[in-house]
């Protein structure tokens, strides 16, 4: 559930464009038990609380019900119901007429050619289905509200609605139950109250109120009455239906375990004690980050049923299309899938504000996952694997994810998942969207037997919602893309020793460096970091000087100390060829003076020898004028292939930078920390001992082998 704060005059004034709350002129706390009229005016505002009046007959369950309901037990829901049989049937009649209904009307208007004309018509018709069945089939709607490029305008705009729209109960049954849960008079914790819910949702509303003791502005959160019991007959319907589904339509992937993962969250999400442990967590992991705020928790004030928290005003992101937070908020889900595994499940919409000074703000702590450390590094490596167009590694990826099964046949999967990808790669990371990478993967996952882990559905969601929010306002915003430069930059500069065995496996094919590879990984990891260094700058304002800066304090820092190894060792092998070269074109130049000299003088250069020296060159490239210099230049072919009868040394020192170029950046050193001075100083220490090693090893080989 989303809680839209906003303000009331009792308070300082917010700019925002709902009606204020109206607190008591006195400033003292509402009478705990408000008029008659006052609870007819909050509980029937704008609509009547459908919900309770279409699907009250699911409350009435005795108390060891109730309280098995706690948590979620499939078996345990299918014996209360068991012994429900009316209940049950009462439900299936009711879903069955609402829906049956609507595709009716539906069909209907096919039929008689008016769909175009009753189209928003339907859509408020399925908003209201939806919230008279009650929280599950809310919670389905609120999960698409935010896909503005799967879901047509009306609907969009009429699910939209049940994010924090939703008629609310009576607030003198919430009254009840604050008093109720802390076991104190509302009077005794509050000083003020709002006399109707600001905002109200599938699980419960929200008032705005003062904590007596600090004076502290707070939300207040007071559960639906009746939710888990709706919602546990709910899931055990949609549960069979899904059995159903699975079998007729011959799916690979477990429907009910799908089903299973979801209801799970969801009856986490309703204990409102587990909700606050899980604001008071994801503050302390993601609090820190530069312009995202999380609300502060009152665990004295919480109990399953009631939560008080720090209240937070602002717009909902959607509708400030601030594209900048959106960014945040891609790196927040970054932190929060790949490196903590602690991640919020239910960002919709609603759960997301932007702060009026500018902050993104994140609410509802009921529904999170965790995304353990195995399931992080396969999916890092899936990443690399799809952008490197790696497609029998990515086979494997996807078994160690969960999505094949072991004895899938790894060939033909390569080849199937070549033809899927292949176009949609070609677009560049930048511009992959998930739309992109579905394709044309339905059937491939039909054929080779894909499943969906249950725990991936709601990884997606939380990736998708973002990219839904973002779509809403820019078209071509790719989320993946805006992900991938943070995870270019984890595997980079991780110290953990299988990302560091990922990148070796990713950078050498065969013994053979790839040099494109390392641009690639080094060109998006200083995208993220350019954007985090320059704020709301575009990358492309960086110039190659910030660029090389960036590079050179990345590489001398603790965290690139394994990168630098690599750079020094492919340094030391070029070094060592263009060594070799020099000596072969002195040979040379010696022998065309010696008759029949020159068909006696074999070359001591290998196929080796000149790889190292095309790695070379592009080095020298990638670290004076920077990544995008380094990647348009000149491929691999240019030495290889070259007629003009040029030397290796001739064509490599012939493609280096002039020194023109090279001499303005130098003067990043003089502004690199003084920590990366000094390790800057004991480089060429390094790649003189890397050298002699190499110089040493060949002799020995020549001399005794």
């Amino acid at each position: 559930m989303s809680l839209a704060f906003v303000s009331s005059p009792s308070f300082r004034p917010f700019s925002t464009a709902r009606p204020p709350v109206k607190f008591p002129t006195s400033g003292k706390l509402r009478p705990p038990r408000p008029p008659a009229a006052a609870v007819r005016a909050s509980s029937t505002r704008g609509e009547s609380d459908g919900f309770t009046q279409k699907s009250g007959y699911l409350f009435e369950l005795s108390t060891s019900d109730a309280n098995a309901l706690v948590d979620y037990n499939i078996k345990r829901i299918a014996a209360i119901y068991r012994r429900k049989p009316l209940i049950v049937v009462r439900r299936l009649v009711q879903l069955a007429v609402a829906f049956g209904r609507w595709f009716g009307a539906r069909f209907v208007d096919e039929f008689t050619e008016k769909s175009d004309e009753m189209f928003e018509v339907r859509a408020r018709e399925l908003r209201r289905i939806l919230q008279e069945l009650g929280p599950a089939y809310v919670k389905i709607a609120q999960a698409v509200s935010s896909r503005s490029d799967l879901i047509p305008p009306s609907y969009l705009d009429q699910l939209s609605l049940l994010q924090d729209r939703i008629a609310p109960f009576s607030t003198d049954v919430a009254l009840k139950t604050i008093e109720k849960e802390l076991g104190l008079p509302i009077d005794l914790v509050f000083s003020e109250i709002s006399p109707e819910p600001i905002a109200a949702a599938s699980l419960g509303q929200v008032y705005q109120a003062r904590l007596r003791s600090s004076g502290q502005l707070v939300a207040v959160k007071v559960q639906r009455p009746g939710v888990q019991a709706a919602i546990s007959l709910d899931i055990l319907i949609l549960r069979y239906v899904a059995g159903i589904i699975k079998i007729l339509g011959k799916f690979n992937s477990d429907l009910q375990a799908v089903i299973d993962e979801w209801a799970s969250s969801l009856f986490r999400e309703m204990d409102y004690v587990n909700e606050a442990k899980n604001g008071i967590k994801f503050r302390e992991l993601y609090g820190d980050i530069k312009d995202v705020v999380v609300p502060e928790m009152y665990q004295e004030y919480t109990t399953r049923k009631v939560i008080v928290m720090e209240w937070i005003e602002g717009q909902k992101l959607v509708e400030v299309k601030d594209l900048y937070l959106v960014e945040v908020g891609v790196y927040c889900s970054f932190r929060q899938l790949l490196e903590c595994g602690f991640y919020h499940a239910d960002p919709h919409p609603g759960n997301l504000l932007r702060t009026d000074d500018g902050k993104l703000a994140y609410l509802d702590f009921g529904m999170m996952g965790e995304f353990r450390k195995e399931l992080q590094l396969g999916f890092i490596e899936a990443c690399l694997h799809l952008v490197n167009r790696d497609y029998d590694a990515l086979s494997e990826d996807f078994v160690t994810l969960g999505f094949l099964p072991p004895t899938a046949d790894r060939e033909a999967v390569t080849n199937a998942l070549t033809g899927v990808f292949k176009d949609a790669i070609a677009k560049g990371i930048r511009n992959i969207s998930f739309g992109d990478l579905s394709g044309n993967l339905g059937f491939t996952m039909y054929k080779f037997k894909f499943q969906i882990p249950s725990y991936f559905s709601l990884v997606i969601r939380s990736l998708a919602v973002l990219e839904g929010i973002a779509i809403s306002f820019d078209p071509n915003y790719k989320v993946l893309g805006s992900t991938y430069p943070w995870i270019a930059r984890k595997v980079l500069t991780d110290s953990s020793p299988e990302l560091k065995s990922t990148l070796i496996s990713v950078l050498y094919k065969d013994g053979v460096f790839r040099i494109d590879r390392l641009e690639s990984l080094l060109s998006e990891s200083l995208r993220a970091e350019t954007k985090k260094a320059l704020a709301k700058q575009p990358v492309e304002a960086a110039g190659s000087k910030v660029v090389v800066k960036q590079l050179l304090s990345f590489t001398l820092t603790e965290k690139g100390s394994f990168i630098r190894e690599i750079l020094l060792q492919e340094v030391a092998k070029g070094l060592d060829a263009l060594g070799l070269s020099t000596m072969d074109s002195v040979a040379s130049g010696a022998a065309a003076r010696i008759p029949f000299a020159a068909s006696l003088s074999p070359s001591s250069m290998t196929e080796e020898d000149r790889m190292n020296l095309i790695v070379l060159r592009r080095l020298f490239l990638l670290l004076s004028g920077g990544v995008k210099k380094a990647s348009t230049n000149t491929e691999v072919t240019a030495i290889t292939s070259s007629t003009n009868g040029m030397a290796p040394t001739s064509l490599v020192l012939y493609q280096l930078p002039p020194v023109q170029e090279i001499m303005p950046i130098l003067s990043v050193i003089t502004e690199l920390p003084q920590e990366s001075q000094q390790q800057l100083l004991s480089v060429p220490v390094d790649l003189f001992g890397r050298l002699l090693s190499r110089a040493t090893a060949r002799t020995i080989r020549r001399v005794f082998l």
